[in-house]
């Protein structure tokens, strides 16, 4: 396969203010029985805010290209496991935008299959330094989210 072959993975989508992140369920991400291991949502969820950002036009690289490199961290998370995903199904991650301040990000996020939801998480992120020191959220990234917030 020559680079110009090589091809993209699967990027999600828009519906509404809501980004929805297609997954497929393999082997490695459950336990003996091929249910999803409890910490495998966590992936799927960091995978579905990796690229709402990266679709919203604010990747990570950039943040880290800054002239203060930046990164997002989770502060705090709950959630509720309501049905088990299991190997080879496919399922989405919504990710919706629930708040934006100067210093952090509440989203929440759900796992489904159909109209099947399997999980769902409350989510804060917020940005901290390379060195571990939090910052205020740049204000021209809080102003791109300000557009996705849920009414």
């Amino acid at each position: 396969m020559t680079k110009a072959d090589a091809r993209e993975p699967s990027t999600g989508w828009f519906e509404g203010k809501a980004f929805v992140f297609p997954v497929r369920i393999y082997y490695e991400d459950t336990d003996l029985s091929g249910v999803v291991y409890h910490a495998g949502y966590l992936r799927f969820m960091e995978r579905g805010r990796s690229e709402f950002l990266r679709a919203a036009g604010l990747r990570h690289q950039g943040m880290l290209e800054a002239e203060e490199p930046l990164v997002w961290a989770v502060r705090r998370l709950t959630i509720d496991y309501a049905k088990p995903a299991r190997v080879d199904e496919a399922v989405t991650v919504k990710t919706e935008v629930r708040e934006v301040t100067g210093v952090r990000m509440r989203l929440r996020q759900s796992l489904w299959r159909g109209s099947d939801r399997l999980t769902e998480a409350e989510v804060e992120v917020c940005v901290i330094t390379l060195e571990g020191r939090p910052r205020r959220i740049p204000s021209p990234i809080a102003a791109a989210l300000q557009a996705f917030l849920e009414d």
